[in-house]
Protein backbone atom coordinates (compact mmCIF):
# COMPACT_ATOMS: atom_id res chain seq x y z
CA UNK A 1 0.00 0.00 0.00
CA UNK A 2 2.85 2.41 0.68
CA UNK A 3 3.80 2.45 -3.00
CA UNK A 4 0.59 4.42 -3.63
CA UNK A 5 1.94 7.26 -1.49
CA UNK A 6 4.84 8.13 -3.80
CA UNK A 7 3.41 11.49 -4.84
CA UNK A 8 2.98 12.59 -1.21
CA UNK A 9 6.57 11.65 -0.42
CA UNK A 10 8.05 13.17 -3.56
CA UNK A 11 6.34 16.55 -3.12
CA UNK A 12 7.38 16.92 0.51
CA UNK A 13 10.98 15.95 -0.23
CA UNK A 14 11.49 18.22 -3.20
CA UNK A 15 10.08 21.22 -1.31
CA UNK A 16 12.16 20.49 1.78
CA UNK A 17 15.49 19.52 0.19
CA UNK A 18 15.63 21.74 -2.89
CA UNK A 19 16.72 18.71 -4.93
CA UNK A 20 14.91 16.33 -7.26
CA UNK A 21 14.41 12.80 -5.93
CA UNK A 22 13.60 9.41 -7.42
CA UNK A 23 11.51 6.67 -5.80
CA UNK A 24 11.23 2.92 -6.32
CA UNK A 25 9.06 0.29 -4.65
CA UNK A 26 11.08 -2.32 -2.75
CA UNK A 27 9.33 -5.65 -2.18
CA UNK A 28 12.41 -7.56 -1.00
CA UNK A 29 11.48 -7.39 2.69
CA UNK A 30 8.64 -8.73 4.76
CA UNK A 31 6.66 -5.56 4.04
CA UNK A 32 6.81 -3.32 0.98
CA UNK A 33 8.79 -0.09 1.33
CA UNK A 34 9.89 2.87 -0.76
CA UNK A 35 13.50 3.56 -1.70
CA UNK A 36 14.37 7.23 -2.22
CA UNK A 37 17.51 8.78 -3.70
CA UNK A 38 18.66 12.00 -5.39
CA UNK A 39 17.70 11.88 -9.05
CA UNK A 40 21.11 12.91 -10.39
CA UNK A 41 22.69 9.95 -8.58
CA UNK A 42 22.01 6.26 -8.99
CA UNK A 43 21.04 4.09 -6.06
CA UNK A 44 24.58 2.72 -6.03
CA UNK A 45 26.40 6.06 -6.16
CA UNK A 46 24.85 7.98 -3.28
CA UNK A 47 22.69 7.83 -0.17
CA UNK A 48 19.49 5.79 -0.30
CA UNK A 49 16.69 6.33 2.18
CA UNK A 50 14.15 3.57 2.79
CA UNK A 51 10.68 4.31 4.16
CA UNK A 52 8.23 1.60 5.14
CA UNK A 53 5.99 0.10 7.80
CA UNK A 54 7.47 -1.77 10.73
CA UNK A 55 5.16 -4.08 12.65
CA UNK A 56 1.55 -2.96 12.92
CA UNK A 57 1.84 0.63 14.16
CA UNK A 58 5.26 1.96 13.22
CA UNK A 59 7.11 3.60 10.35
CA UNK A 60 10.78 2.74 9.85
CA UNK A 61 13.23 4.99 8.00
CA UNK A 62 16.81 3.98 7.15
CA UNK A 63 19.71 5.83 5.52
CA UNK A 64 22.49 3.86 3.83
CA UNK A 65 25.08 4.45 1.12
CA UNK A 66 25.42 2.55 -2.15
CA UNK A 67 28.40 0.41 -3.09
CA UNK A 68 29.72 3.01 -5.58
CA UNK A 69 29.29 6.11 -3.46
CA UNK A 70 32.96 7.03 -2.98
CA UNK A 71 32.67 10.30 -4.93
CA UNK A 72 29.67 11.48 -2.93
CA UNK A 73 31.33 10.44 0.32
CA UNK A 74 34.31 12.56 -0.69
CA UNK A 75 32.00 15.55 -1.20
CA UNK A 76 30.46 14.99 2.21
CA UNK A 77 33.86 14.79 3.90
CA UNK A 78 34.75 18.15 2.30
CA UNK A 79 31.56 19.84 3.58
CA UNK A 80 32.30 23.04 5.49
CA UNK A 81 31.41 23.64 9.13
CA UNK A 82 28.30 25.62 8.19
CA UNK A 83 26.88 22.71 6.14
CA UNK A 84 27.65 20.25 8.94
CA UNK A 85 26.02 22.52 11.51
CA UNK A 86 22.86 22.83 9.44
CA UNK A 87 22.73 19.06 8.74
CA UNK A 88 22.99 18.26 12.45
CA UNK A 89 20.44 20.91 13.35
CA UNK A 90 18.01 19.29 10.91
CA UNK A 91 18.35 15.87 12.55
CA UNK A 92 18.16 17.42 16.03
CA UNK A 93 14.85 19.03 15.02
CA UNK A 94 13.23 15.60 14.69
CA UNK A 95 10.84 15.09 17.60
CA UNK A 96 12.32 13.30 20.60
CA UNK A 97 9.55 10.68 20.42
CA UNK A 98 11.12 9.38 17.21
CA UNK A 99 13.86 6.83 17.99
CA UNK A 100 16.95 7.80 15.99
CA UNK A 101 19.83 5.32 15.92
CA UNK A 102 23.33 6.29 14.81
CA UNK A 103 26.72 4.51 14.77
CA UNK A 104 28.27 3.89 18.17
CA UNK A 105 29.54 7.05 19.85
CA UNK A 106 27.48 9.42 17.72
CA UNK A 107 24.50 11.54 18.73
CA UNK A 108 22.12 13.75 16.76
CA UNK A 109 24.26 16.76 17.72
CA UNK A 110 27.64 15.39 16.57
CA UNK A 111 27.16 12.70 13.90
CA UNK A 112 29.39 12.59 10.86
CA UNK A 113 29.50 10.42 7.75
CA UNK A 114 32.85 8.69 7.92
CA UNK A 115 32.49 6.05 5.22
CA UNK A 116 30.31 3.78 3.11
CA UNK A 117 29.25 1.73 6.13
CA UNK A 118 27.55 4.75 7.76
CA UNK A 119 23.90 4.14 8.57
CA UNK A 120 21.14 5.99 10.36
CA UNK A 121 17.66 4.74 11.26
CA UNK A 122 14.58 6.43 12.69
CA UNK A 123 11.39 4.83 13.97
CA UNK A 124 8.09 6.59 14.55
CA UNK A 125 5.88 4.54 16.88
CA UNK A 126 2.24 4.25 18.00
CA UNK A 127 0.68 5.11 14.64
CA UNK A 128 -2.99 4.19 14.63
CA UNK A 129 -3.41 4.07 10.81
CA UNK A 130 0.10 3.66 9.32
CA UNK A 131 -1.13 3.57 5.70
CA UNK A 132 -3.34 6.64 5.83
CA UNK A 133 -2.37 9.67 3.75
CA UNK A 134 -2.19 11.84 6.87
CA UNK A 135 0.19 9.52 8.72
CA UNK A 136 2.44 8.93 5.70
CA UNK A 137 2.57 12.67 5.15
CA UNK A 138 3.39 13.29 8.81
CA UNK A 139 6.23 10.75 8.88
CA UNK A 140 7.54 12.15 5.65
CA UNK A 141 7.54 15.78 6.84
CA UNK A 142 8.67 15.05 10.40
CA UNK A 143 11.32 12.38 9.73
CA UNK A 144 12.12 11.71 6.08
CA UNK A 145 12.40 15.34 4.97
CA UNK A 146 14.88 16.49 7.67
CA UNK A 147 17.06 13.41 7.12
CA UNK A 148 17.13 13.84 3.34
CA UNK A 149 17.62 17.60 3.69
CA UNK A 150 20.60 16.99 5.98
CA UNK A 151 22.20 14.78 3.32
CA UNK A 152 21.45 17.36 0.61
CA UNK A 153 23.22 20.02 2.66
CA UNK A 154 26.31 17.84 3.16
CA UNK A 155 26.48 16.90 -0.52
CA UNK A 156 26.13 20.56 -1.50
CA UNK A 157 22.91 20.66 -3.49
CA UNK A 158 21.42 23.90 -4.72
CA UNK A 159 24.04 26.57 -4.25
CA UNK A 160 21.51 29.40 -4.05
CA UNK A 161 22.65 32.56 -5.81
CA UNK A 162 21.08 36.00 -5.51
CA UNK A 163 18.08 36.49 -7.81
CA UNK A 164 17.63 40.25 -7.84
CA UNK A 165 16.03 42.85 -10.12
CA UNK A 166 18.52 44.15 -12.67
CA UNK A 167 18.77 47.57 -11.02
CA UNK A 168 19.89 45.94 -7.76
CA UNK A 169 22.57 43.61 -9.09
CA UNK A 170 25.25 46.29 -9.05
CA UNK A 171 24.75 46.74 -5.32
CA UNK A 172 26.05 43.21 -4.77
CA UNK A 173 29.34 43.70 -6.59
CA UNK A 174 32.12 43.35 -4.06
CA UNK A 175 29.63 42.83 -1.24
CA UNK A 176 30.33 39.23 -0.32
CA UNK A 177 28.58 39.57 3.04
CA UNK A 178 25.25 40.53 1.49
CA UNK A 179 25.52 37.73 -1.05
CA UNK A 180 26.13 35.14 1.67
CA UNK A 181 23.24 36.40 3.77
CA UNK A 182 20.91 36.26 0.77
CA UNK A 183 22.11 32.74 0.00
CA UNK A 184 21.25 31.64 3.54
CA UNK A 185 17.84 33.26 3.30
CA UNK A 186 17.11 31.47 0.00
CA UNK A 187 18.51 28.06 0.95
CA UNK A 188 15.53 25.64 1.09
CA UNK A 189 17.09 23.72 3.98
CA UNK A 190 17.44 26.92 6.02
CA UNK A 191 13.79 27.66 5.26
CA UNK A 192 12.79 24.16 6.33
CA UNK A 193 14.71 24.39 9.60
CA UNK A 194 13.49 27.88 10.47
CA UNK A 195 9.88 26.77 10.06
CA UNK A 196 10.46 23.56 12.04
CA UNK A 197 12.02 25.53 14.90
CA UNK A 198 9.76 28.59 14.94
CA UNK A 199 6.49 27.36 13.46
CA UNK A 200 4.66 28.09 10.20
CA UNK A 201 3.87 31.73 11.01
CA UNK A 202 5.50 35.03 10.10
CA UNK A 203 7.42 36.30 13.13
CA UNK A 204 6.32 39.87 12.42
CA UNK A 205 2.65 39.86 11.34
CA UNK A 206 1.92 36.42 12.90
CA UNK A 207 0.17 35.25 9.72
CA UNK A 208 0.18 31.63 8.58
CA UNK A 209 -0.23 31.86 4.78
CA UNK A 210 -1.71 28.35 4.76
CA UNK A 211 -4.67 29.65 6.76
CA UNK A 212 -5.45 31.93 3.82
CA UNK A 213 -4.39 29.86 0.81
CA UNK A 214 -4.34 26.26 1.99
CA UNK A 215 -1.69 24.12 0.27
CA UNK A 216 -0.75 27.10 -1.93
CA UNK A 217 0.41 28.99 1.17
CA UNK A 218 3.88 27.42 1.33
CA UNK A 219 5.44 30.83 0.75
CA UNK A 220 7.16 31.71 4.03
CA UNK A 221 10.72 32.92 3.58
CA UNK A 222 13.76 32.94 5.85
CA UNK A 223 15.34 36.05 7.32
CA UNK A 224 18.88 36.10 8.66
CA UNK A 225 18.96 38.12 11.87
CA UNK A 226 22.70 38.89 11.93
CA UNK A 227 23.95 40.26 8.58
CA UNK A 228 27.65 39.56 8.22
CA UNK A 229 28.28 43.28 7.70
CA UNK A 230 27.47 43.83 11.39
CA UNK A 231 29.97 41.29 12.71
CA UNK A 232 33.43 42.26 13.95
CA UNK A 233 34.79 38.85 13.00
CA UNK A 234 33.47 35.83 11.07
CA UNK A 235 31.60 33.27 13.15
CA UNK A 236 29.66 30.09 12.55
CA UNK A 237 26.00 31.03 12.41
CA UNK A 238 23.44 29.20 14.52
CA UNK A 239 20.32 28.23 12.52
CA UNK A 240 18.25 28.04 15.70
CA UNK A 241 18.92 31.63 16.76
CA UNK A 242 19.96 33.39 13.55
CA UNK A 243 17.04 32.44 11.27
CA UNK A 244 13.34 33.30 11.48
CA UNK A 245 10.42 32.76 9.07
CA UNK A 246 8.78 35.84 7.52
CA UNK A 247 5.98 36.21 5.03
CA UNK A 248 7.12 37.65 1.66
CA UNK A 249 5.63 41.08 2.44
CA UNK A 250 7.29 41.48 5.84
CA UNK A 251 10.56 40.12 4.46
CA UNK A 252 10.56 42.71 1.70
CA UNK A 253 9.77 45.47 4.20
CA UNK A 254 12.65 44.40 6.48
CA UNK A 255 15.06 44.72 3.56
CA UNK A 256 13.90 48.20 2.52
CA UNK A 257 16.72 49.51 4.70
CA UNK A 258 20.24 48.80 3.43
CA UNK A 259 22.88 47.70 4.11
CA UNK A 260 21.57 46.88 7.61
CA UNK A 261 17.96 45.63 7.43
CA UNK A 262 15.28 46.73 9.88
CA UNK A 263 15.08 44.68 13.05
CA UNK A 264 11.85 42.63 13.22
CA UNK A 265 10.87 44.37 16.48
CA UNK A 266 11.14 47.75 14.75
CA UNK A 267 8.62 46.67 12.11
CA UNK A 268 6.36 45.16 14.81
CA UNK A 269 6.41 48.52 16.64
CA UNK A 270 5.41 50.31 13.44
CA UNK A 271 2.55 47.85 12.88
CA UNK A 272 1.37 48.41 16.45
CA UNK A 273 1.46 52.20 16.11
CA UNK A 274 -0.48 52.08 12.83
CA UNK A 275 -3.11 49.78 14.38
CA UNK A 276 -3.67 52.20 17.28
Amino acid sequence: MIEKKSNIVRRALEIGTGAEVSLKTDRSGVQTSLQIWFSDLTRRSGPVLTLGPSGLHRHHVAVNFGSASSNVLGQIREADDEAKSLARALTTSIDASVVVRLPAGMERQNWTVEGQDFSMTAERKDIESPFSDDEINKTCKEVVVPLMAALAELIGYDEVLPDLPEDEVSKLEGNVSLAIVRRRERNPRNRLLAIRLHGHKCKICKTDPCDLYGELGQVLEVHHLAPLATLDAPRLYDPASDLIPLCPTCHRVVHTRRPIPWEPHEIIERLTSVAT
